[in-house]
């Protein structure tokens, strides 16, 4: 489990987070929607402790940060190593040294070329191959299903159920509300700064009603289309 108590974040007099308190269980899958700069990545950041903050966060599990896979929007990856180089340095990270390149390269990577030079999909696929091989307890998913072909994020909706079923604690952030229709628990709104609605999953098609409806509106209207 994560639980996150009273999680505060400014940048100078900007305050971007304020008084977030969440309760991740074992065994689900939890969604963060919210508008482009609401803050899903930052929250993201600060549990993965890639940013200070103010309040606490508690795992089941010491040191959250050495358990934890963080699949960022857009993976970096330095420009002389190849696929193969970065799934053994992120394993080896975490005391993994044995990997079954052949077996796990479930993508069909070209492991052996520089990652730097792989599409976005691929980039995407490559660094959530590396976190799932690392073993890890806790997974935040940051948008996993953009950039990616529809064959991979069929396997990568897959991928969630399974670590589901394995009782581990998945948090995901996706704009394809149909992704989160099919993986999700749990879905959190973030608006205002903070967690302003949670929703469980009988309740997901009318959410989904709601937003459309808030979200569209009569704009389409006014475009006068002909």
């Amino acid at each position: 489990m994560i639980q996150i108590e009273n999680l505060s974040k400014k940048y100078g007099n900007k305050i971007v987070l304020n008084s977030i308190s969440i309760f991740f269980e074992n065994g689900k899958v939890y969604g963060i929607v919210g508008e482009n700069g609401a803050g899903k990545t930052t929250l993201f950041n600060c549990i993965a402790g890639l940013e200070t903050f103010e309040g606490e966060i508690k795992s089941d599990i010491p040191k959250l940060k050495n358990h934890l896979g963080l699949l960022v929007t857009e993976p970096y990856f330095f420009s002389k190593i190849t696929g193969k180089e970065y799934i053994q340095l992120l394993c080896n990270a975490r005391n993994i040294h044995t990997i079954d390149f052949e077996k796990s390269n479930i993508f069909d990577l070209p492991l052996n070329e520089y990652a730097s030079k792989y599409s976005t999909g691929m980039k995407k696929k490559l660094a959530l191959t590396a976190i799932l091989l690392q073993e890890n307890n806790y997974f935040i998913l940051d948008e996993p299903f953009n950039g990616v072909d529809i064959q991979s994020n069929i396997i990568i909706t897959e991928i969630i159920h399974k670590l589901k079923e394995l009782g581990k604690t998945v948090i995901i952030s996706s704009h394809i509300f149909s992704t989160l229709n099919d993986t999700c628990d749990e879905i959190l709104i973030l608006e205002n700064k903070t967690i302003s609605k949670k929703v469980g999953k009988i309740e997901f098609n009318q959410l989904e009603s709601e937003m459309k409806k808030i979200t569209v509106g009569n704009k389409i209207d006014l475009l006068g289309l002909k």
